[in-house]
């Protein structure tokens, strides 16, 4: 009896990560840890929301999505070009996900940018212990000047 215990301890120990096929692993709350953009033209990877973003992750049971991530170091507006610069320091979505293997698919029905309103956000993901790590599909990177194409790859950590 003492050896089948150690082979399924042994057996857990080397469970790959997670990829959730049936995306019972995503329900729940995430927290933002961090926030890299890559850009497909070569350029260098930035800290899309700076080296300390804040934002939240939300699965639920019955199948909605909510995301809202900010940048670091965001103050109330006091001029409308204040009011201008918040809207790049944001991203808030929410929609209907599903979940194909390691990869979602979030129907958007609400979000900060209207041009997300109606489309379908796709992101692949692993999860390490208590950690989810999430990578965007390659698109036009709005926040940025030209909005060059780029992919972020956001990681989240479980809220308890």
């Amino acid at each position: 009896m003492k050896t089948l215990g150690i082979f399924f301890g042994l057996m857990l120990a080397a469970t790959p990560p997670s990829h959730a096929a049936d995306g019972a692993a995503l329900i729940g709350v995430w927290q933002l840890l961090s926030y890299q953009t890559e850009f497909q033209d070569g350029s260098p990877p930035r800290a899309m929301f700076g080296e300390h973003p804040t934002g939240y992750l939300i699965f639920t049971r019955e199948g909605r999505l909510m995301a809202l991530i900010e940048a670091e170091g965001r103050k109330a507006p006091s001029t409308d070009s204040d009011r201008a610069s918040l809207l790049k320091s944001l991203v808030a979505y929410s929609g209907k996900y599903r979940v194909e293997g390691n990869r979602w698919t979030t129907s958007v029905d609400t979000a900060w940018n209207p041009a997300w309103d109606g489309t379908d956000q796709v992101r692949s993901f692993q999860i390490v212990g208590n950690r989810l790590t999430v990578t965007s599909t390659w698109q036009s990177a709005v926040n940025f000047p030209g909005a060059p194409l780029s992919r972020g790859t956001l990681v989240f950590e479980r809220v308890k």
